[in-house]
Order: structure tokens, then sequence, then C-alpha cells
């Protein structure tokens, strides 16, 4: 199945060489480009991509209300957003993760980093360096304290499944959890996800989120 994507940037250079790039791919066709996140907004509406790489600065409307407004509604037909960054360790990165990006890219990717990085976020997996994770970590401490009002839905969960999410939460990828666990890549997946149904999240960055606020897991743990 072919990954269509629409690039958001205000810079012409960054679309017309990312468009190259990924449509050199045999499964990622770009179907659309935009200048800001209002035409972007647009755009996507019009043609329902697969994955949006959606630049943080923008003028008219930047990347992260844009994103806000794409994802407000939780649809489950949702383009997946891939925020593009200039440095890694962007102001932004909490407040994209919150709004419901899928992850980072930086805009000196390679192409190999690039189209790996459209076909993560597709498949429904995030997008998260350990200096992102790293950065998330201390803007939580920076704000100090569970920000979420209840920790009701965390009951749902089994004694297993808390286990993973405080694990994923601490920047471990699903090999690194298996192993601290000794289960099977595949059963913590399988886990995983029944934590996102249950919480009723979306994907990785929103569980790192989330376990934060409800104050399942503290920065320094």
């Amino acid at each position: 199945m072919t990954i269509r994507v629409v690039i958001v940037d205000d810079q012409g250079m960054v679309r017309s060489g990312f468009g190259v790039l990924l449509n050199a791919q045999p499964d990622i066709e770009v179907i659309g480009e935009a200048v800001n996140g209002e035409e972007g907004l647009r755009r996507v509406a019009e043609l329902r991509p697969d994955v949006v790489l959606m630049d943080v600065r923008m003028p008219v409307l930047d990347g992260l209300e844009a994103t806000r407004r794409l994802l407000a509604d939780g649809a489950v037909d949702a383009p997946k957003v891939l925020m593009l960054t200039t440095f890694d360790l962007d102001d932004y990165v909490y407040e994209a993760l919150r709004a419901g990006a899928s992850g980072f890219l930086l805009k000196d990717a390679s192409a190999a980093e690039l189209s790996d990085a459209v076909r993560i976020v597709a498949a429904g997996d995030a997008l998260l360096s350990p200096s992102i994770t790293r950065r998330l970590i201390a803007e939580f401490s920076r704000l100090g304290g569970p920000r979420a009002p209840s920790r009701k839905r965390l009951a749902e969960l089994t004694e297993r499944e808390t286990e993973v999410l405080g694990l994923v939460a601490r920047g471990l990828s699903n090999g690194e959890i298996a192993a601290r666990l000794v289960l099977a890549e595949q059963t913590v997946k399988t886990h995983f996800g029944r934590i996102l149904m249950k919480l009723d999240l979306r994907d990785r960055p929103q569980a790192i989120v989330y376990a934060y606020e409800v104050g399942l897991v503290r920065p320094g743990d």
C-alpha cells in the first residue's frame, strides 16, 4: 500500500527536496504541498493523506496550532503528523506532542531517515529520539507535579500493562522493555496496544504525556 504524504512548510527548498526524496520511494507518494498551516489544513481536508510533514514555525498559522486543529476531533482516519524542525531540542516539543504529533524529524535528515520516519509514523508508531524523550521529561520536571485531574483510567490497566506504560514513559523501546521484563517483543506490542485502547490514547507520545501527567512516573525516576 502506498503511503500518501502532504508536506507543509514555508520553505520551497524543503518542500521540493523532501518531495523528490519521498517520491523516489516505491511505497511513498507526495500528493500535495502547502506553504503554511492554514493552507495545510485545507489541503489535508481535500486530499486525505496518511502522513503530514508539518513545519513547526510558519507564517499565518504555525505547525502547532495546525496540528491541534487537525487532530482535535480525534477522528480515526486523521493523518499522522510528523513535525519538521531545525533543532532536535526544539522549544515546542512538549506542546507538539500534546497536540497529537507522532514525532519529530530534523530538516537535514538523510533520504533513508526521511523515508523511514514516514513509514514508522504511518504504521502507527512514534518517532521519538532519546534526546526528544529527555527534553519531554525535562519539561515535565520544570512544570512540576501531575497535571491531569484524575488517575481513574489507570485502574483499567492490569499490573503488567501498568508496568509496560511506566517503561514506555521512561523512553524504552519495545525491544528494551521485552528484555527488561523477559517477554517476547510481540507480547510487549500486544500489551501496549491494549494500553492505548483502554486509555483512549492515539500513540506512544500521547502515552508518555499521559503517564507523566497522572504521576505514574516522575522526572528522575
